[in-house]
């Protein structure tokens, strides 16, 4: 990229002649309802068990156990090894009953996510034997559920996914006779958590049925306490608003920043408190920063689709920018969900020579979805299609069915552990800013939702040049603008690897950085902080590609943030700096409209 050069946008083409959506149905699909006059009476139906099931298709499930349990009957060999790792394990837990703890570590370790044998009461009889039972039975399921030949791998990842479901339900952890911290709290208490958890319990039950939506805590309000940084709404369509925040220095660079946030949860993730917002932080380096603040959709707008997210949301919110800040290009960064929707903005853009963009940041986004983590065992065909006929109903997917499928992916620590602290120790969830931000959630629009889970999960179109914008395939390779992308080590969301497989499909200068830390976690890890590490690399233009694997090996963990490295990458990408641009531009229809935070991120 030439600093300084005056962003370009393009004059509009005839349309390419053939026409290809960005989810083309088959045929088959398409001659369905004119084949099958009662197929909404059907769809109906499947709502209604939908509903019943939280969003769950049985038959995925069902399909996915009579896989496996098919192939195991016909593998011998597997059978014995399942029995001969049942031995093993009956033998290791033996040896560790008759043997005194000092001589014996325990033989079985939870998983680093799993908080629920941590109290010391479990180090002690009787409870380590029902502790360590667990722990063996779910290591003897974790081998049962391995990869088979023939098998198909998902049935298999499924498979294991439900049997840990299960174990988890019927783990000591969840019975008060047969937890030590329980225990010890009743007795301290004198059965007072009991009761308060009893009430915990039918608050939660009668919010949950009454879909009610709880008020942030005392000291977790936002506009006052998180979503605070000073700024103004300069733009607010049906979609989204457009927020501009005030500098907070003399001087700033000359190419402002535009950050597209995942619509699926509220935008302040990155303006969450003034120590750990993103948004503070870049500011106070000298940027000029647009933040989009996307609608909670309801069931009017069911039909938006992802070119509308595109065109009305990342398209319109540039072309604000742009009459703000005329003539520079701007740094995009995107955020989840948002950095696949600026990753098919920006390769629209360079298909169509619009040079606007100074560089491109895509934070834990993926553009492959062929190994798009534990989100992958909710998706296939009947999965999709019982999900469709969900929304069919409302016109949205609803914010409950998005909070269970994350939750259930670390059941242990996000459900059982909480319900544990909660309903049994009487314990009340302490408030965090990262927590008031998770429980608000939001809604998925009906149209949009399908078109992102068929053609971008489920037939990975995006990199297999099958995705079409305004009838005409694009291509990753055609972006220019150089890239700084951000994987995180334990995002089960996006997984790192999945992550990195941009610099596969891309040719531009890319920067990719590897963060402790989780889909979240690792995105904000403020520097004041001091916690955590990176890794970080150039892969110039035209450099060969290296492996997910050899690459983290040849490259050394650094100790803190990464926030420091990103913004010296961004200011080598900018031309200077300069005076603060105004707010807004009332000649050119982009008045001050409200304060920030704006009004859509108040929508419930």
């Amino acid at each position: 990229m030439t600093k300084g050069k005056k962003a370009t946008k393009p004059q509009p083409e005839a349309p390419a002649r053939s026409q290809l959506p960005a989810v083309i149905a088959s045929s088959q699909q398409a001659r369905q309802h004119e084949n099958h006059p009662h197929e909404n009476l059907d769809r109906a139906s499947r709502a209604a068990a939908a509903m019943m099931t939280g969003g769950i298709s049985p038959h995925a499930f069902i399909e996915a156990w009579s896989d496996w349990a098919l192939h195991i009957a016909r593998a011998p060999g597997r059978q014995l090894e399942l029995a001969e790792h049942a031995h093993e394990n009956i033998a290791k837990l033996m040896k560790q009953a008759i043997s005194p703890k000092a001589d014996v570590a325990p033989a079985f370790s939870p998983k680093p996510y799993d908080h629920r044998f941590q109290h010391p009461g479990w180090d002690k009889a009787p409870f380590n034997a029902w502790s360590q039972g667990f722990l063996a039975m779910q290591d003897w399921w974790d081998y049962a559920t391995d990869h088979l030949r023939g098998l198909r791998p998902e049935d298999a990842d499924r498979t294991r996914f439900m049997a840990r479901q299960m174990l988890d339900l019927m783990s000591p952890s969840n019975f008060p006779a047969l937890n030590p911290e329980i225990i010890e709290q009743t007795l301290a208490c004198k059965g007072k958590n009991l009761a308060e958890g009893g009430a915990h319990f039918l608050h939660d039950y009668m919010s949950t049925i009454a879909q009610r939506h709880e008020p942030a805590p005392e000291g977790y309000q936002i506009g006052k306490d998180l979503a605070c940084t000073p700024g103004e709404v300069v733009f607010r369509n049906d979609l989204f608003e457009l927020i501009q925040y005030a500098p907070q220095t003399d001087k700033v660079q000359a190419e402002p920043i535009l950050i597209v946030p995942a619509w699926i949860m509220k935008y302040y993730i990155l303006d969450l408190s003034p120590h750990n917002s993103m948004v503070r932080y870049l500011v106070e380096q000298g940027y000029t920063v647009f933040m989009i603040s996307w609608c909670n959709p309801t069931s009017d707008q069911a039909d938006l689709s992802l070119e509308d997210y595109r065109k009305n949301g990342v398209m319109a919110a540039l072309d604000a920018v742009n009459a703000i800040v005329p003539e520079k290009q701007v740094h995009a960064v995107g955020y989840c969900l948002g950095g696949t929707m600026l990753a098919i903005a920006a390769a629209t853009m360079a298909r169509d020579n619009d040079t606007r963009l100074a560089s491109i940041t895509l934070m834990a986004a993926q553009i492959d979805f062929m190994e798009a983590g534990e989100l992958l065992l909710f998706l296939d065909e009947s999965q999709i299609s019982f999900l469709e006929d969900m929304m069919w109903e409302k016109g949205y997917l609803d914010r409950p069915q998005m909070a269970r499928a994350f939750s259930a992916i670390r059941s242990e620590d996000l459900i059982y552990s909480r319900a544990v602290r909660r309903y049994f120790l009487g314990k009340e969830d302490l408030p965090t800013d990262m927590g008031v931000w998770v429980t608000d959630t939001t809604r998925m629009p009906a149209r949009m939702h399908s078109e992102y889970l068929r053609g971008l999960f489920l037939e990975n179109r995006l990199t297999a040049g099958r995705f079409a914008v305004e009838g005409r395939v694009i291509a990753m390779k055609d972006i220019a603008a150089p890239i700084f992308a951000v994987g995180t080590e334990t995002d089960h969301i996006a997984p790192w690897r999945s992550v990195y497989k941009t610099q596969l499909f891309t040719d531009a200068d890319l920067t990719f950085v590897l963060t402790s830390g989780g889909h979240n976690g690792g995105i904000i890890n403020e520097p004041s902080a001091e916690r955590g590490h990176f890794r970080c690399s150039l892969r110039p233009a035209g450099a060969r590609y290296v492996g997910p694997d050899a690459w983290f090996e040849q490259n050394t963990a650094l100790p803190g943030s990464w926030w420091p490295a990103w913004v010296d990458w961004l200011n080598a990408n900018s031309s200077g700096v300069t005076q603060p641009p105004a707010t807004g531009a009332p000649k050119k229809e982009y008045p001050v409209l409200a304060t920030a935070p704006g009004t859509y991120v108040y929508q419930m």
